[in-house]
C-alpha cells in the first residue's frame, strides 16, 4: 500500500477545508449573487493550464496574485469565515507570512504556508457558498473534478502545473500558489474545491466534521493510484464526499409505524 507522511500532513489540511467553513454572507453581499459564480470551480483549472500554455508569463502574473490575495483571505478565515473565527485572530496570519518568507524550506515554514492557503481558501468557500446558489454550485465542484482529471490524466496538465508551481514573485517574496510539505505538493485548486464542499455544507446547515473525516478515508483510497501514476487530481475526493453526502440525504427512510387504537370491546 502508498503510504507518505508529507502527503498526510497536505491530506488533513485539504480535510479540514472541509470541516471549517462557516456560513453567511453580510446582507449588503445579495445585490450580488448570481449563479455566474459557479462558473469559477470548473473555469479557474481549465483557464489557467490554457493561458500558462500559451503565455508560460502568465505564472508570474498568478503567483503575485497568489501573494496579494492568499494572506487576507487567510485573516478574513481566522477572523470571520471558519468555524471558531475571532476577529483578533486574523493578526495571526502576519507572523505566519513571515515565517513562510523567512523558512520556506523547513518544516515551520512549510506548515504556515499550508495553513495561509487553506485559510485563504476556506474564506472563498464561505463567499461562494453565499453568493451562487448552491446547485449550481455542486455542479460547479463536479465539473471541475471532471475537467481537472481529464487534464491530469491526458497528460495536459503537467507542464503548465510545473511552470506554475515554479513561478517566484521575485525580490524573494514568498510562493503562495500551492503548498508544499517535504517531497508532496497541493495545489491551491485543491484546498479550494474541498473549501467550496465544506461551504455547500455549512450553507445547509449539515454536519460538516463526519463528511471531513470521510473525505480523508476517499483521499486515502484515491492516493493509492500514486502506486501506478506520478500525480493525481485532488479535486477527486472532495467530489465523491460531495456525492456521497447527497446519496446519503436522500437516501428513502423507514416510515414509523403509527400505534393503531384498540378496538372497542363488544359487552
Amino acid at each position: 500500500m502508498w503510504f507518505s507522511w508529507d502527503n498526510l500532513a497536505l491530506t488533513l489540511a485539504q480535510c479540514a477545508c472541509v470541516a471549517l467553513p462557516a456560513a453567511g454572507l453580510p446582507a449588503w453581499t445579495r445585490r450580488y449573487r448570481t449563479g455566474a459564480w459557479a462558473l469559477i470551480l470548473p473555469l479557474n483549472i481549465v483557464l489557467v493550464v490554457v493561458a500558462i500554455a500559451v503565455i508560460p508569463t502568465t505564472a508570474d502574473v498568478l503567483t503575485w496574485v497568489a501573494l496579494l490575495l492568499v494572506p487576507p483571505g487567510c485573516a478574513l478565515a481566522l477572523g470571520w469565515a471558519a468555524h471558531g473565527a475571532r476577529p483578533w485572530l486574523a493578526v495571526l496570519a502576519a507572523p505566519m507570512l513571515a515565517l513562510t518568507w523567512a523558512s520556506p524550506d523547513t518544516r515551520a515554514g512549510q506548515v504556515a504556508l499550508t495553513a495561509l492557503i487553506a485559510g485563504s481558501a476556506i474564506t472563498v468557500g464561505r463567499l461562494l457558498a453565499g453568493a451562487a446558489p448552491l446547485t449550481l454550485l455542486k455542479l460547479g465542484v463536479l465539473a471541475m473534478a471532471v475537467s481537472d482529471a481529464y487534464l491530469v490524466f491526458s497528460g495536459h496538465l503537467q507542464a503548465p502545473n510545473a511552470v506554475l508551481i515554479a513561478a517566484e514573485p521575485g525580490l524573494g517574496l514568498p510562493q503562495l500558489q500551492s503548498a508544499a510539505f517535504g517531497h508532496a505538493g497541493l495545489g491551491y485548486g485543491d484546498f479550494f474545491a474541498a473549501a467550496v464542499v465544506g461551504g455547500i455544507l455549512a450553507a445547509e446547515g449539515r454536519p460538516q466534521l463526519g463528511p471531513a473525516i470521510a473525505m480523508f478515508v476517499v483521499s486515502y483510497a484515491w492516493d493509492q493510484l500514486f502506486l501506478v501514476y506520478d500525480i493525481l487530481p485532488a479535486t477527486i475526493p472532495p467530489a465523491l464526499v460531495l456525492i456521497g453526502d447527497e446519496l446519503w440525504r436522500r437516501r428513502p427512510r423507514a416510515r414509523r409505524a403509527e400505534p393503531r387504537e384498540p378496538l372497542p370491546s363488544i359487552p
